[in-house]
Formats: structure tokens, C-alpha cells, sequence
């Protein structure tokens, strides 16, 4: 198969390094890494089972290559490229060039044994971070408002630099987590408060993803027991965690997402909150935070061994609260794994 790709995930993937300004050509047996000089030492280091190409201008040279080759057709992700580099590439060869949507994402869609242990080193660092953050904010949080909190949770997460984050922290308080995708505002952690925190750290280019919600109190832990103050938080809470373990629990290799999103949906909806569950039940993590499959409703998609995702349904009321708790886990043996 002749295809190329842009995206530093994907380029990564196939021959383990990649930087923000490559091209990855594979022509039939043959791969090119095309970069500029900044990245000579490294490319010719760390790239594997392709030639390392070293030039100026990226989109002349693969026109260049493509037309020594003779290469009729090569497939491409629409979702990689901006308007301008495709048209630039495209423009300096007669080469056909057939769109192919998520391509990258669907050669990595079953992960090997070796990506499973990586992921699953992700999400344990992942889940000794979460530890060391609660000893933080128990210590050092309250009386903070959102901003600062998500500014410890940066670099406590990270291991004070050691490790990259999957994507910025959501840390939110009370009405502010009612917001799936939160952002920081000045609204002051005080005991008692609701706390909500979804984040993730990577290990050797791969992403971990975790959420928790809790009981702000002295001695709070990122656990999925939690005791809320008020009955109708503590319900919403014990619904959400019903759902998230009725889905770890009986989640089968064989099923199609939209069963497995039923799962959660449908203990969320009989108890009277269907509404307020407004996302899907999960997604896929490797490279990228967000990977195939999907786990929604609409999704037709039969989940194998080997595919790896996040279960976190949530319930979130406008103005008053939102809860989520969501682990990662790994189709083994026909049955999902926590990792």
C-alpha cells in the first residue's frame, strides 16, 4: 500500500520518532522520513525501518520521491493535513490521492502485547500521580481557587517534569464540574466542596486517563467510595458508579460499542437522569488521547481483544454539580481488564 502521513502520532507509529516538521512516505516496500536539518541527529538516531530524508522543502522532495517511484495512488487522512500543505504536495505531482478518514487510527485500533504494558505502566504512574495530588491538595489546596489548583495538578501529575501530560487537567469545584470540559475559574476550594479532576499522564509517548470525584474533606483520597453531605449528590454519585462498574463488569470482546455505551446508559436513565448524561461512555487511548473505538450509541463497531478505552459515564445539573469517575481498560481474554 502507498500512503503518507503528517501527524506526529502517526509518523511516530510507524517507525518510532517523529517531530513537527516531517513527512512520512510509504511506497509500496519502501518508507521515507522526510524533515528539515534541525532534526538530522535525532532522525538518523532514532528512526526506524525507513530512509531518513533530510531537506528544506518536505513537499517538494515527497513530490520528487512520489514521481521517481512512478506511484499512481496514495492515501492520505483529510484530518492531518491543512488545505495549504496537501494543495502544495498535490499540485508538484499527478499522483491520485485517495482520502481515507481516521487511517492511522484504524491500523491502531487492536494494540500489541507490547502497547498494552506500556498503557498499563501509563495508567498505574497515572494512578500513583492521582495519590500524590490528593496528599497535595489536602495539604496545600484549600482556600486555592481553580487556576491554582490546575497549576499543581500540572506539575504534581507530571512528576515535576518527568513526564508529559495527556492533555490540561480539568480540576473543577461544585457547579463548575456540572461542565463536562471545565475551565479553571476563581472559585475557592473549602472542605466540604465537591471536586471533580480528569487528567492524565503519558508514558513513552502513550496517554493514561483517569477521573475522579470527591468529597473535598481533611482527609479526602481519589477513591470511587466516596460520602457525600447531601442525599441528592450521593445519589447521583452512587448512580454513576453503578453505571461505571455494570460496564467494567460486563463488558464482552464480540459486543458492539453501543452495547457496551448501554451499559451506563441505561442504569443512568432508569434512575430518572438520562438527561444529564450528555456524553458517551468512552473512548479509545494510545497515542492520542482520543482513538478509535468509540464507546457511544450510535457506534456499530465490534470491540476485539486488544482494543483499549475509557469507561466514564457522568451526570451533570446545570448550576449544581457534576459527577464522572472514569478508568481505562484493556479488552483480555474477552473481558474488560482495568488497567
Amino acid at each position: 500500500m502507498n500512503y503518507m502521513l503528517k501527524d506526529e502520532n502517526a509518523i511516530y507509529y510507524e517507525c518510532g520518532y517523529s517531530c513537527d516538521n516531517a513527512l512520512y512516505l510509504r511506497l509500496g516496500k519502501e518508507a521515507f522520513f522526510i524533515t528539515d536539518s534541525r532534526y538530522t541527529i535525532d532522525a538518523q538516531e532514532h528512526v526506524k525501518s525507513a530512509k531518513v530524508v533530510i531537506e528544506r522543502d518536505l513537499y517538494a522532495k515527497a513530490a520528487e520521491i512520489i514521481k521517481k517511484a512512478k506511484v499512481k495512488k496514495i492515501v492520505f487522512d483529510p484530518k492531518e493535513w491543512s488545505v495549504h500543505g496537501f494543495e502544495l504536495l498535490r499540485s508538484q505531482t499527478k499522483a491520485e490521492f485517495r482520502p481515507e478518514m481516521d487511517f492511522s487510527h484504524k491500523k491502531r485500533i487492536i494494540k500489541s502485547d507490547e502497547e498494552l504494558k506500556i498503557l498499563g505502566k501509563a495508567a498505574r504512574l497515572g494512578s500513583k500521580a492521582f495519590k500524590a495530588l490528593a496528599k497535595t491538595f489536602r495539604e496545600e489546596g484549600f482556600g486555592k481557587d481553580e487556576f491554582a489548583l490546575t497549576h499543581t495538578a500540572k506539575s504534581v501529575l507530571g512528576g515535576f517534569g518527568k513526564y508529559d501530560l495527556s492533555f490540561d487537567p480539568i480540576v473543577a469545584i461544585n457547579a463548575n464540574a456540572a461542565k463536562p470540559h471545565a475551565t479553571p475559574t476563581k472559585r475557592r476550594l473549602k472542605e466540604g466542596d465537591l471536586l471533580l479532576v480528569d487528567a492524565g499522564l503519558k508514558y513513552k509517548r502513550y496517554c493514561s486517563d483517569r477521573t475522579r470525584t470527591v468529597f473535598a474533606d481533611k482527609g479526602f483520597a481519589f477513591k470511587t467510595k466516596q460520602s457525600f453531605g447531601r442525599k441528592k449528590i450521593q445519589k447521583v454519585y452512587d448512580t454513576v458508579l453503578r453505571a461505571h462498574d455494570n460496564a467494567i463488569a460486563n463488558a464482552r470482546s464480540g459486543m458492539k460499542a453501543k452495547e457496551i455505551d448501554a451499559l451506563t446508559r441505561d442504569i443512568i436513565e432508569k434512575a430518572g437522569f438520562g438527561k444529564y448524561y450528555v456524553h458517551s461512555t468512552g473512548h479509545g487511548v494510545g497515542l492520542d488521547i482520543h482513538e478509535m473505538p468509540y464507546i457511544s450509541s450510535k457506534s456499530e463497531m465490534v470491540i476485539e481483544d486488544g482494543m483499549v478505552f475509557t469507561i466514564e459515564p457522568g451526570i451533570y445539573i446545570p448550576g449544581e454539580f457534576g459527577i464522572r469517575i472514569e478508568d481505562m481498560v484493556a479488552m483480555v481474554d474477552s473481558k474488560a481488564q482495568v488497567l
